[in-house]
């Protein structure tokens, strides 16, 4: 018997695309831990549902969409604005560069750098706005305890087209 995809949720296609991008840089390493979820689902639902109830009713529909490591060629063709494609790079840069996962790993490790560039590449953005993106996040020096927080902001300055 095939396997049935999820129904599609009740956010938009664009900001679906959106966190499922964020989710594949976030699984580029290999491992997209339950606690990671469900901080994201956290932040996520609160972004793009008014209420309680709404908020559990996205967070089921969304759990299944965050666990799937969809290639990023699928996803970034999906992206239609170049403010998109800026807000994808810096989400991405900012995901791979987060945190290691040993002490004795690189911040970026082989597997997230590889990841970035193909995103990079992808996204076909001029190398000086890749620049300015890079530094910007270099700048804001976010911990990992604040990334799910500060991606939130993002993405909510973004939706309400600030």
């Amino acid at each position: 018997m095939p396997v049935q995809p999820p129904p599609p949720p009740s956010i938009s296609p664009a900001q679906m695309t959106l966190l499922r991008i964020v989710a594949t840089m976030a699984w580029s390493d290999g491992h997209l831990a339950d606690e990671e979820v469900e901080v994201m689902l956290d932040q996520f639902t609160s972004l793009f549902a008014n209420d309680a109830d709404q908020q559990d009713a996205l967070r089921v529909e969304l759990r299944d969409y965050m666990m799937q490591n969809i290639p990023l060629d699928e996803l970034v063709p999906q992206l239609t604005s170049p403010a998109e494609r800026e807000l994808v790079l810096k989400l991405g840069y900012q995901v791979i560069s987060a945190s290691a996962r040993t002490p004795e790993e690189a911040l970026i490790n082989e597997e997230e750098a590889n990841a970035y560039q193909h995103l990079v590449r992808l996204l076909g953005l001029p190398e000086q706005v890749v620049q300015r993106l890079e530094e910007e996040c270099a700048q804001a020096s976010i911990s990992p305890d604040n990334l799910i927080d500060h991606m939130t902001t993002v993405l909510r300055s973004f939706v309400q087209g600030n």
